[in-house]
């Protein structure tokens, strides 16, 4: 299998990925699943990856992917914003794994495998 489908269709993963990849570039890290973080690890590294080529096509593909978040009063365009110009220059000398997974422990309500996804420094 390619990738794990998380028991949902393809609709509901991609709003969660959407959500969880805009979540990961306001904050810088988030506690999720282990499958979860497994999965958006790969479509995290490939949106950075697109930031760091940083021409305007890149910019549009990105801000058609991430999610405005209206709890944080954090639009579209300023996680975009964020993504070209802080977190990309970040990794300019970097050419993959810009993000790392550890592990925290089962959660309490049902044991799932709990780790942070975060970028690294």
């Amino acid at each position: 299998m390619a990738y794990r489908k998380l028991n949902r269709r393809t609709g509901n993963r991609k709003a969660l990925f959407r959500s969880m990849v805009t979540d990961l570039f306001i904050y810088e890290r988030i506690q999720t699943t282990e499958a979860k973080a497994k999965e958006l690890r790969s479509v995290a590294e490939k949106l950075i990856t697109l930031a760091k080529r940083g021409d305007l096509h890149a910019r549009r593909q990105v801000a058609s992917f991430v999610r405005p978040e209206i709890a944080n009063e954090e639009t579209n365009q300023d996680v975009v914003q964020k993504l070209f110009a802080e977190i990309a220059p970040r990794f300019a000398e970097r050419q993959g794994g810009y993000t790392r997974i550890m592990k925290i422990g089962p959660r309490r309500g049902d044991g799932a495998p709990m780790v942070y996804l975060e970028l690294v420094e």
